[in-house]
């Protein structure tokens, strides 16, 4: 990636997550959003089945949902990273057999 390139990501990525700030709104979950639905729809529906356990509260909730969030990002990294380190090291074998 260039240099030039760098400012304008970072501009892009600040736009996107700004925007959406200034905008405002309310930011809910689609669970509640879709409860609101069908019950707009329905008023005599009934879930099939509750949670097993629900957390104490949203910030315990939105804890256990980052961690979730950060453990995917791990695993996400390393299957790029390892598919990165073998395709440099296919890429020095290649080197080396050239010379």
């Amino acid at each position: 990636m260039t240099h030039t390139r760098t400012p304008w990501l970072l501009a892009a990525i600040a736009f996107l997550v700004l925007v959406p700030l200034w905008i405002g709104g309310e930011f809910g979950g689609a669970d509640g959003e879709a409860a609101a639905m069908i019950e707009a729809a329905d008023p005599a529906f009934t879930p099939w089945f509750q949670p097993l356990w629900e957390p104490p509260s949203g910030e315990i909730e939105s804890l256990i949902f980052a961690l979730q969030a950060a453990i995917g990002a791990l695993v996400i990294g390393y299957a790029i990273g390892r598919r990165h380190g073998r395709a440099a090291e296919r890429h020095d074998r290649n080197d080396d057999l050239k010379r």
